[in-house]
């Protein structure tokens, strides 16, 4: 079995290092000062046991156990505290903590609880053990055959799609750590909060583009979750990490040979959002009021993120996350809605066949755009006008969301 031992204190670390090895000479024990040495360890080691101190410099016991559940979720861990204050111990309760223990330690105590738990660790099946190792080492492969993609390494002969299994679609997701100040222990918070959101909404993987850069992919389960994602991983890295940090996203993509080109563009819009003055607003708000008046002008032409972006001098990928914060809505999302809505009022008028109403909205290909109107509203323009016709003759008038 591995333990691992996360404590400031030296004294504490060691003491409990050398019960273990006299009364356990079979257990490797590993020792840790910070969180960020702990979850080096966690990665790199197969730890069984983890025994960490509450408060550390840095980031705490429970918040480090509460980061590391979803990637090592068959650890146990065991809390050690020199406080023994009522919300500490409810906390580590619901995050799972197998035990609570007081300093100082009793010898005893803990040789008990190791024990107990040894036991525990010792009846998984082989099976799951097996299981767990080849779930990690795909999740590790994933990761690195994303990490040689992004980075412009050669693959080796690896089927990328094979590994990945290749979505319809997907988001690429970049978070940016201020450079100055990232470090093992930022690295680690970002892709863990991180795998753990991708998880909860759908499926993805998690790699390192660099030090400072985390990327990830991700097919949410419905298209609209992406936007929450975002936001909850906003909200849970304002609280975690303590140094400056950007997220931003892509367009959806459908293609693994578009991630490169998408992550340099990512890399440089998180460059402009950090030398951007977050009071500059004005600047922002007029921004969007203009592309929004442009493509209402211009929707039924052929509109890009790149050419509605240039209008308003800003930046691809930076522009599209601006638009999705001020409007709601996604760029591509937003001039489907008003094609669409034109769309529905161009086939009220029965004198207009259906493929001059699509290219009158912009699509010249008829069958992409009635794919596109049935998408959004569960029928064909067929069916849209002759239910309004009935609706008309019935004196009914037809809504729609």
């Amino acid at each position: 079995m591995n333990i691992l031992v996360v404590d400031d204190e030296s004294i504490i670390r060691e003491g409990i290092q050398r019960t273990l090895a006299h009364h356990f000479p079979e257990y490797s024990v590993h020792l840790a000062a910070k969180a960020d040495e702990a979850a080096w360890l966690l990665r790199t080691e197969s730890i069984d046991l983890v025994l960490t101190d509450v408060r550390m410099p840095g980031m705490t016991g429970l918040e480090l156990m509460e980061l590391s559940r979803s990637r090592h979720p068959h650890v146990k861990w065991v809390v050690i505290s020199a406080y023994s204050e009522f919300a500490y111990a409810r906390e580590a309760v619901r995050l799972g903590a197998r035990d609570y223990l007081l300093k100082p330690i009793g010898k005893e105590a803990l040789i008990d609880m190791v024990e107990q738990l040894s036991e525990e660790i010792e009846q998984s099946t082989l099976r799951s053990k097996e299981t767990h190792l080849l779930r990690q080492n795909v999740r590790l492969l994933r990761e690195g055959a994303l990490t040689r993609l992004i980075t412009g390494l050669d693959l080796g002969g690896i089927d990328l799609n094979a590994l990945l299994e290749e979505p319809p679609y997907f988001y690429v997701v970049m978070v940016q750590i201020e450079q100055k100040r990232s470090g093992h222990l930022e690295h680690f918070i970002v892709e863990n909060v991180l795998t753990e959101l991708i998880d909860n909404i759908g499926y993805g993987v998690v790699a390192s583009a660099s030090l400072c850069h985390l990327v990830g992919l991700v097919t949410p389960d419905l298209p609209h979750q992406l936007p929450v994602l975002l936001d909850e991983l906003r909200t849970q890295l304002k609280h975690c990490l303590k140094v400056p940090f950007r997220i931003i996203a892509s367009e959806e993509l459908d293609n693994f040979s578009l991630i490169p080109s998408q992550v340099e563009l990512l890399k440089k819009a998180a460059i402009d959002q950090f030398n951007e003055p977050e009071h500059d607003n004005n600047h922002n708000n007029e921004a969007i009021e203009l592309a929004l008046k442009y493509i209402r002008a211009h929707y039924q032409e052929e509109l890009t993120l790149e050419k509605v972006s240039s209008v308003v001098f800003l930046n691809p990928v930076y522009f599209s996350q601006l638009f999705k914060q001020k409007v709601g809505q996604g760029f591509k999302d937003y001039i489907i809605h008003l094609r669409m809505e034109e769309a529905r009022r161009l086939l009220s008028q029965p004198g207009l066949k259906i493929s001059e109403v699509a290219e009158k909205v912009g699509y010249q290909d008829m069958r992409h755009f009635s794919q596109v109107f049935r998408r959004k509203y569960n029928m064909t323009p067929s069916d849209y006008r002759q239910l309004g016709d009935s609706g008309k003759g019935e004196g009914h008038r037809l809504s729609w969301s």
